[in-house]
Order: C-alpha cells, then structure tokens, then sequence
C-alpha cells in the first residue's frame, strides 16, 4: 500500500543540522539553503553530514523557511525524520483498515483530552461514539461502519528513527512525555479500554523492535508493564523513497 507526497521533493546533501530545529542542505540542483527540521529528538544513527537527504517544497509561504527534511539515506536506505508525518500515515492506515487490531470502528478522533489530568492528549481515538461538531451548522458525522461491541481504542504513535544493530529501537532521548503516555495507556488498558503503541519504524534495514533501554531505561520498564496489562504494541516498518512511502510489515517485539 503505497502513499506519495503530497509537496514536490528536492534532493540534497546534509552539511549539518544546526540548531535542532535546522538543517543545511547543499541541493543537487545547485546553491544551498536552510531547512525546517521537525525532529525534535537527538536523531541518533540518522543525522551524519554528507548524506542524501530528500526536502519537501512547500511553495510559496508565509514563514521564514519554505523546506522541510523528510528523510536521509543511510547507506542501505531512506530513514524518515519528519516527525509530523507518522500520525497522518497512521491514520490513512487505520482507515484503510490495514492495522491489525485497529478496524472496525465507525469514527476516529483526533487529539482528544484523556487521562487521569484531563491534559494528555491521544493521538487517535477509534470509538462508537460520534464526536461533537464544532459548529451547529456542520454537516452530522458520517460513520466508516456499524457500532461494534468493543470499547473505544486509544492510539499513541511515536517516530521511530534509531537503529542498534539489526534492530529500530525508541526513544533516541531521555522523554518524560513518552513515559507519560505509557502510564496514561497502561490505566486504560486495566479499565478494559482499548490501548496501543504504534512504532512508526520509517526504515528497512531492521528486522525487529524494542524498547531503548540503553536511552531511557523507564521508558522500557513502562513499556514492560504496559503490554503485560494489555496495551497492543505495533511496530511498523515503512519504507520511503523519492515518490512517497509504503507499509512494509509489522516488526517483531523484543521486550
């Protein structure tokens, strides 16, 4: 199942990333410029100067910078660091009813308050229920089905860039909203709510995932204990090229 870009792509050489949230790329077109950088982790194993990297062109805009780094290529494959791309490929996934565990559900939410706080914000929601409109005059939501018998499915998706040997591993840093999250999931997940971790794994040359432990080893322990009250962990590995990206399989968990 594959899904282009949506903006033109460029093509480039990474010289550096400056100032985490900047990259300067030498274009194979000639002259260089300053790129957004939407990655905001330390990009271990997925950040050395001289590769090729692919820039997404969004045109004319109203903001300083008009390119964004999608991806690199390290060696042996193109590695996304767009973090703001794996939500949205997540949701064109689960409403093409390709994630195993994750169809069946007539409505998705996005970014819906949940938590013991009221502050947390989850990703996608699966439910039966029909969100509010935001306006009265909106059009009523349409469902993609009928009701099911399940509780609603909270979703958590996370950018998985770091490689450790054969293996995608996350976080790439120290990240206290990341374990925020894993406690968040594990409470839903012993009410009997739906829960589940999806690892946008967005490379080809690992053959499994786990948990960091080496970066944030918390992190790990919440994930331990996250899966043994029932939160579903789906590691997907996705390929990306020039023309867009496609979901390869799911990776096997090693805990």
């Amino acid at each position: 199942m594959r899904f282009p870009y949506t903006l033109p792509i460029l093509r480039g050489t990474l010289l550096a990333r400056n100032k985490r949230f900047l990259a300067d790329v030498r274009l194979d077109s000639g002259g260089i410029i300053t790129a957004l950088c939407a990655n905001t982790g330390s990009m271990k194993s997925c950040c050395e100067p001289g590769r090729p990297v692919l820039l997404s062109d969004k045109g004319q805009c109203t903001g300083k910078y008009s390119h964004l780094w999608e991806s690199i290529h390290m060696g042996q494959c193109w590695v996304n660091v767009n973090t703001g791309l794996p939500n949205r490929a997540v949701e064109q996934l689960v409403l093409a009813d390709a994630l195993p565990g994750l169809a069946g559900w007539p409505f998705l939410r996005r970014e819906v308050k949940y938590g013991r706080d009221g502050k947390s914000r989850i990703d996608l929601l699966l439910t039966n229920t029909a969100p509010p409109k935001k306006r009265k005059k909106d059009p009523d939501p349409v469902p993609r089905g009928k009701p099911n018998d399940r509780p609603d499915c909270y979703i958590e998706v996370k950018n998985t860039s770091m490689k450790a040997g054969e293996l995608s591993v996350f976080p790439d840093a120290v990240t206290e909203r990341g374990q925020k999250h894993l406690v968040e999931l594990t409470a839903l997940a012993r009410k009997g709510t739906g829960a589940a971790m999806v690892y946008f794994c967005g490379r080809t040359d690992t053959q499994a995932f786990r948990p960091a432990d080496e970066i944030d080893p918390e992190y790990g322990n919440l994930l331990r204990k996250a899966v043994k009250a029932g939160v579903q962990v789906l590691p997907l590995q996705v390929r990306f090229d020039e023309a867009g990206w496609e979901f390869v399989k799911l990776l096997p968990v090693e805990l």
